[in-house]
């Protein structure tokens, strides 16, 4: 509920289960649902959360706790801050002080942003946030013995910043002449150069990954509803068949809507080969034509849901019609 964001039901399962401990971490990044809620900039979620004994300086893998995850979330997106920041800080203000394995408290993070007036750490930052949102929306987390986007990005910074700082302290410590402070800043540039490079074909290789993801999973959906569409029309011509409820339909995208069911149906489907394209659609239209799903359905569907099929096989049925007018 809290990744969904649907607050009402997470209050009706909250009230029903009142000893529930809402301090738990989950998935590779051992996060708390309030973490979640923080990451996902969901102010209601998180304050439900609170009122319900969330622990602000419960930690993930990393060390992190929810107020870094709201911080950071507040310094890509400022309108957050009130939302996120404020009640956390209301409801525990020793959090702003917890620091995370590297060390950073909430605090650090506030100031370090406040104060920072290069252009080219305003820079750094607004790639490595672009980058992980692009990550996080489009396929999460890779597999458990690779690198994860979080880690990457942190491990970069670091590298670039003790970078930066080994170098400010050589030129501090430097009592060379012109020549060497310039051959100093040439050297510098080419760091810079060089780290823009690799972070650019870094972030490439992880799109390439997350695009390959993708069409894996498409693959998947498309392959699992033509299975389920052999088993389940093929039993209704079995006498002794069972009743069908909403959710035995083989639904392309059974949580979906229409246009996400018709995108699974055809995906592989070149839609520039006019004719191939044309015979997949009259398959399918074949399929959830309303008139031979009753024929083939109609008498195994169970009577409370039965409406609720038909509208939905209807307009399946529509949408495949527009698509070879």
């Amino acid at each position: 509920y809290v990744e969904e964001g649907s607050l009402l039901k997470l209050k009706s399962y909250l009230r029903k289960h009142r000893d529930l401990d809402v301090n738990f971490s989950k998935g590779k990044r051992r996060r708390s649902p309030l973490q979640l809620a923080c990451c996902l900039g969901d102010d209601a979620v998180l304050r439900l959360l609170l009122k319900h004994g969330a622990d602000v300086l419960q930690r993930d893998r990393r060390g992190d706790t929810a107020l870094h995850t709201a911080v950071n979330r507040a310094l890509k997106h400022g309108k957050t801050y009130d939302d996120l920041v404020v009640p956390l800080k209301k409801h525990c203000p020793e959090a702003l002080n917890a620091a995370n394995t590297a060390g950073v408290t909430p605090q650090d993070l506030l100031k370090w942003r406040k104060h920072s007036e290069d252009p080219e750490e305003e820079w750094m930052e607004k790639l490595f946030g672009e980058c992980e949102d692009e990550f996080c929306e489009t396929f999460g987390v890779y597999d458990d013995d690779e690198e994860d986007f979080g880690d990457w990005a942190d491990r970069i910074r670091r590298e670039y910043f003790d970078k930066k700082h080994a170098e400010a302290q050589r030129l501090a410590a430097s009592s060379s002449g012109w020549k060497k402070r310039k051959q100093e800043r040439e050297q510098e540039e080419q760091s810079r150069k060089e780290l823009h490079q690799r972070l650019q074909r870094e972030h490439e290789e992880y799109l390439a990954r997350a695009a390959r993801k993708e069409e894996e999973t498409r693959r998947g959906k498309k392959r699992q509803y033509d299975e389920r569409c052999a088993a389940t029309f093929h039993a209704a011509s079995s006498s002794g068949a069972s009743k069908l409820s909403y959710s035995d339909i083989p639904w392309p995208a059974p949580r979906g809507t229409v246009q996400e069911m018709v995108d699974v149906m055809l995906h592989g489907v070149d839609r520039k080969d006019v004719q191939a394209f044309r015979k997949v659609v009259l398959k399918q239209q074949a399929l959830w034509h309303p008139d031979k799903f009753a024929q083939r359905c109609g008498s195994r569907l169970e009577e409370k849901d039965k409406q609720r099929i038909l509208d939905t096989v209807t307009a399946l049925s529509q949408e495949l019609n527009r698509l070879v007018q």
